[in-house]
């Protein structure tokens, strides 16, 4: 699970679905991206920082647990 990206979503106040349509993917994808199982490209974590005001670094940290 990547927690920071979860709370900048849920912080900026939009749904999984919300979020992909704005990147351009499937809710499906992003939920993988969100649950750390999938990566992404670049352009898509360059997208998710600029929407957030948070480096990629932080908001592609995963959770050990």
């Amino acid at each position: 699970m990547r927690p920071n990206l979860k709370k900048a979503r849920q912080e900026a106040g939009l749904t999984q679905q919300q979020l992909a349509d704005k990147l351009g993917i499937s809710e499906r994808y992003y939920r993988f991206i969100e649950a750390g199982t999938r990566d992404g490209d670049f352009a898509l974590w360059d997208t998710l920082e600029d929407l957030f005001g948070i480096h990629q670094r932080i908001l592609r940290e995963i959770s050990p647990h």
